[in-house]
């Protein structure tokens, strides 16, 4: 197949190919009414096919030349400058909360007994490595129909332990920033935002907009198949702060001092004449460490995927609030008896799905019965309380935690909220139809 070609022409003969196989096996059929509609869904063409073949013929493997191209991509069009690409947006949580507990931030840093501000309303990787680590969350009630943190109380939850906020936008909606910065400010608090759900959203603060997860001190990204785009599995950090960054790259990779990246040695020209610790002086800066860390980098196949996603991303954003607007005028009429969801003040939200919250008098599981059952895809709002959750029984009632009230507003999502995807690739008729069902069956 290959004789008395170059590799150059062998790799281009191989990528041809692969578009003509997504054109004749990929391409996905058009809806017929009736048909299954998910939740979320990949939207993807040849384009990330060929990228991910390309890597794969290189066969780099680890983060790669793919990855340096999705890190500054990435970071333009956040418009922040520090991107890191890891393995999951549940890496992404636990790299940005254990950036902050380096010792190299002094004071700042968050230590064992430590609190951090969250919601119990949300998925529950945003809290899982406040609590592994030793910190203590302080869960605070959210609001309906925004679904976020509820600010009115930020104050009750501040303690002289209290560090941080570490909250995410609800389902693409963001959160109050305004007050929430305000609040971090007033205390010196590190604020954590979990954009996974939300990427592309938008917030204007003190006349500027912003992408959300570049207002906070650190930001968070998933990539799995159901979010925003998709690498298969994938996150990412990022943040405006040069300090903050190179921990976080030291959490990622194996907790090192050293900054090379894979394959790349002494870029800093002292590999072999520093003291570090109580190393012998001189001991190999390349396999020093300043950080208990891990290894969490994604694959270079991943974020060649990822670099086809970021060129159609602006695209995903347009057609999710394009069919977030449709269901929400589409469902108007039945506002007697649901509950529909509001962006908050100030933001323009790229969504992540359509969150609905039965009225009294419409049980909720019994409609989403009526729902599924016309082969529409629903989901609960993540954890509703994440406090009643086992995970928590061994905890319960202990000091590992502490709760801000009674949470009756989250305990209100828990039994009578869920919600219907927005995904870019759903057409108006799907769209429709999910309308039409709702409608016939609340």
């Amino acid at each position: 197949m290959f004789e008395n070609k170059s590799k150059d022409e062998a790799t281009k003969e191989i990528l041809e190919s692969v578009k003509e196989y997504y054109a004749k096996y990929m391409k996905k059929p058009e809806y017929k009414d009736g048909d299954r509609i998910s939740y979320a869904s990949r939207v993807f063409d040849e384009k990330e096919m060929v990228n991910l073949v390309d890597s794969s013929l290189e066969f780099w493997l680890t983060s790669g030349r793919y990855t340096d191209q999705f890190e500054k991509q990435m970071g333009e069009y956040l418009g922040t400058p520090f991107v890191s690409l890891v393995n999951s947006g549940s890496s992404a949580n636990l790299i940005a909360f254990m950036t902050l507990t380096s010792p190299v931030l002094g004071d700042r840093q968050i230590k064992r007994g430590d609190e951090v501000i969250t919601v119990a309303c949300g998925f529950p990787t945003t809290v899982t490595p406040i609590l592994n680590y030793g910190a203590v969350p302080v869960f605070v009630d959210v609001k309906v129909p925004q679904y976020n943190i509820d600010v009115s109380q930020l104050e009750s939850a501040l303690s002289p332990k209290t560090k941080a906020v570490m909250i995410a936008h609800t389902l693409g909606n963001p959160f109050d920033l305004k007050a929430v910065t305000e609040f971090c400010k007033k205390h010196n608090l590190w604020l954590v935002e979990d954009n996974c759900d939300a990427l592309g959203s938008e917030y204007t603060l003190d006349g500027k907009t912003y992408k959300t997860g570049t207002i906070g001190d650190i930001g968070t990204s998933s990539f799995y198949p159901p979010h925003h785009m998709t690498m298969g599995e994938g996150g990412a950090v990022y943040t405006r702060n040069p300090k903050l960054h190179k921990i976080s790259r030291s959490f990622r990779d194996w907790g090192r001092d050293c900054i090379c990246p894979s394959g790349v040695d002494n870029l800093c020209k002292h590999r072999f004449d520093r003291q570090f610790g109580t190393l012998p002086l001189g001991y190999d800066h390349k396999y020093t460490y300043s950080h208990f860390g891990y290894n969490l980098k994604a694959t270079d196949m991943q974020a060649a995927i990822g670099c086809a996603q970021l060129e159609k991303f602006p695209s995903f954003v347009e057609r999710r609030k394009y069919n977030w607007k449709r269901i929400y005028d589409g469902l108007k009429s039945v506002q007697d008896k649901l509950i529909l969801p509001e962006p908050v003040e100030n933001s323009s939200p790229s969504w992540f799905g359509f969150c609905i919250t039965c009225k009294d008098g419409v049980n909720r599981n019994e409609l989403v019965k009526k729902i599924e059952a016309q082969n529409i895809q629903t989901r609960a709002l993540f954890a509703g309380n994440l406090t009643r959750h086992p995970c928590f029984d061994q905890i319960r009632g202990t000091d590992a935690y502490r709760v801000i009230g009674d949470l009756s507003e989250t305990d209100r999502i828990m039994n009578n909220t869920f919600w219907i995807g927005v995904y870019p690739g759903m057409t108006d008729a799907m769209l429709d139809r999910m309308i039409s069902v709702i409608k016939a069956s609340v």
